[in-house]
């Protein structure tokens, strides 16, 4: 979603906002559905019907754009010690972490995924929200699930790591987290402009919106609500350790994040002994802590170069993102090198890969997802 972020904001700096063309996608919906129901599933009754009656479709299966943005909750065979309620990030999804909910279901666990408002629909329903919805739904569902279960676990993807961590500082009921490529510290020097950009230019990025799960176009608004995020999850950072088990995963080449920063701050913030980060890319240099793993990136036999920012979260059976999907990033920095023809030639890496006579589309599975899930259990299991 985010790709070169501080790249759009300097150019927008320097020429002019982006002009949306005359479509439903970029223009808001009247409002934004209801999210503190009193359970859980009327809140995902109620959501999936606000979907189909604001979403601007993209294709034909309306219904699998639907279901791919509907929250959703995957209940074990028996009763669940432990439950986890999972975070999207900004323009993503609920689905998104629908290969590792359906694994950590069959390992015992009550998972459910939510709807960050603003998101399922449009993307400039990204408009209507505001760090308080995002704080307001995350809390609610929390409580709801700490019901039902003796551990409660949170888990988050990019900015939505940053929204968990946020209310795990704040929320005692919470016994570790899970964070997928959280989005603590991003790779820009002009973040800090999008609140005052906002109020100016509706967007900062247009682009085709062929995408059934993710929003492809960014307006201000969505940046501003990202930068609220950071600013809050390093106050956090910087006021106390948090001293619960964590699990964090980062790749060394991701685009959106500075992934050295990612593993200080794992290393002097998240001191719990069971905490585990894994690092995808080549060994850094120096690394003494036995919390750290380490799992190469650079996969020529599977033609993988780096991995990307989100593709940590797919199985590589994934209908839509794995490695056979129907749906290939193809867009990824690389306009003065031609797409090939045979798919045979076609390499893939983070966003901006380049080696040249290589075309990369976006990597959007992880090949080390068995390992993933090897993880998530050392950690998260007694």
């Amino acid at each position: 979603m985010f790709r070169r972020l501080n790249i759009l904001l300097l150019l927008l700096l320097l020429n002019s906002c982006a002009l949306p063309p005359d479509s439903p996608r970029f223009r808001p919906s009247e409002s934004l559905p209801p999210y503190e129901q009193e359970n859980f599933e009327q809140y995902v009754r109620e959501t999936r019907a606000w979907i189909a009656d604001n979403r601007a479709f993209i294709g034909e299966d309306r219904e699998l754009e639907i279901e791919l943005n509907t929250p959703f909750e995957i209940r074990p065979d028996e009763p669940a010690k432990h439950g986890i309620l999972l975070v999207h990030g900004l323009g993503a999804s609920p689905w998104y972490f629908i290969d590792i909910a359906t694994a950590m279901a069959n390992d015992g666990w009550l998972v459910r995924s939510i709807l960050l408002p603003g998101h399922g629909t449009r993307p400039a329903d990204l408009m209507l929200a505001d760090n308080k919805d995002w704080g307001k739904i995350i809390a609610h569902h929390a409580n709801l699930l700490a019901v039902e279960v003796d551990e409660l676990w949170l888990g988050g993807f990019s900015t939505g790591g940053n929204l968990v961590t946020s209310h795990a500082y704040t929320d005692d009921n919470v016994d570790g987290l899970l964070l997928f490529s959280p989005g603590f510290y991003p790779d820009t020097n002009y973040l800090f402009l999008t609140p005052a950009i906002s109020y100016f230019w509706d967007w900062l990025n247009i682009d085709d919106e062929d995408n059934i799960a993710t929003y492809q176009s960014l307006p201000s608004r969505g940046a501003s609500l990202y930068y609220r995020s950071v600013s809050t999850v390093q106050k956090n950072l910087k006021s106390a350790q948090f001293d619960k088990p964590v699990l964090m995963t980062m790749s060394q080449h991701d685009s959106v994040l500075v992934a050295n920063t990612m593993l200080t701050a794992f290393q002097n913030r998240f001191p719990n002994p069971k905490s585990r980060f894994v690092w995808y890319g080549e060994s850094p240099p120096n690394l003494n802590d036995p919390r750290v793993t380490t799992l190469s990136s650079s996969l020529p036999d599977r033609r993988i170069s780096t991995f990307s920012h989100m593709n940590v979260l797919f199985a590589p059976e994934n209908a839509y993102y794995g490695e056979a999907g129907s749906y290939i990033m193809f867009e990824n920095g690389q306009d003065d090198i031609p797409r090939p023809a045979n798919p045979e030639d076609l390499w893939f890496g983070a966003w901006g890969q380049s080696e040249e006579e290589k075309y990369h589309a976006r990597l959007t599975w992880n090949p080390y997802f068995v390992e993933l899930l090897d993880n998530i259990r050392e950690v998260a299991v007694d």
